[in-house]
């Protein structure tokens, strides 16, 4: 039976990763901080520990070694040396939760060549705290130059779903049913995204496949915020009130300057097939109005 540890398996696409490896009947161990409870019962080994305090993280998982390793969690590039030194010898594949946020925005679509982490440049020591593209960056440059074992990293764009805590898409219907201003800088820039289980069942696919390296994955197809917009006034029956430049309490979280999409090639020469956008977001955004208004 494969064994697998997953770090950051308990909201979102995370615990739905979880459940599906569990369909599968995978030996599933699972980091965290005991924050959040979950619904895998004896399903799951639970090591309750802060992926942050490497030692507390070492003696948590003993001699223990795995098939695959899931990182959902890996921010900073201290905590990929870390990684890197604690399963050597330990693991035969570390998958690594990237995202569209190492790209620049911009056209054109952004391919994984875009940004070479293998070529990455290191400093000599990391700075107390990255921006979130910066920190992603160099967590793949480690992985990808430092690690004795294979690393795949996955790119994906903003993962939404109804079960999605930060609530992105949320805060745009949310704002629309309320007669809220939204701030958009760019109405017609395209974003890619993926749903919340399709994230799920590509990691899920990833870890038993040969692919290696930075990949992208999103749905086929993308849309701008302005198109969302337009959804949401369809399902709610209300008008947006949209401004360029608004108070940032009231920015929207989708507001990119410039077009910011994938080209999944990679992945789907080998294998993966991606749902298309246009056939779930819509219903996505219904699903979202219907909960808020109950």
């Amino acid at each position: 039976m494969k064994k697998v540890l997953i770090l950051g398996g308990t909201r979102f696409f995370g615990k739905r990763l979880v459940e599906q490896l569990i369909s599968e009947q995978v030996d599933i161990t699972i980091v965290t901080r005991g924050y959040t409870s979950d619904s895998f019962g004896s399903s799951v080994k639970r090591l309750q520990v802060d992926r942050t305090d490497p030692i507390a993280l070492r003696n948590a998982l003993g001699s223990s070694t795995f098939d695959l390793v899931y990182d959902n969690i890996c921010f900073t590039p201290q905590e990929a040396e870390d990684a890197v030194e604690l399963l050597a010898g330990r693991v035969g594949k570390y998958i690594v939760t990237s995202s569209l946020s190492v790209y620049p925005f911009g056209e054109p679509r952004k391919k994984e060549s875009d940004v070479d982490s293998y070529r990455y440049p290191l400093p000599v020591s990391y700075p107390p705290k990255e921006d979130y593209a910066e920190g992603k960056r160099l967590v793949e440059a480690v992985l990808f130059q430092k690690a004795p074992f294979k690393v795949a990293a996955v790119r994906f764009p903003i993962v939404l779903g109804l079960d999605d805590y930060t609530r992105r898409l949320h805060f745009h219907v949310e704002h629309i049913q309320q007669g809220l201003p939204l701030g958009i800088p760019n109405l017609t820039a395209p974003m890619s995204f993926i749903r919340s289980d399709e994230a799920a069942s590509f990691l899920a696919w990833l870890g038993s496949s040969n692919l290696e390296g930075p990949v992208n994955a999103c749905s086929q197809g993308e849309v701008s915020i302005g198109q969302i917009v337009s959804l949401i006034s369809q399902a709610t029956g209300r008008q947006a009130n949209v401004f360029s430049e608004t108070e940032e309490v009231h920015m929207s979280p989708f507001g990119i300057p410039e077009s910011w999409y994938m080209d999944t090639t990679k992945a789907q020469a080998a294998g993966y097939s991606f749902q298309k956008l246009g056939d779930w977001l819509p219903e996505l955004i219904r699903e979202i109005v219907v909960s808020q208004t109950r």
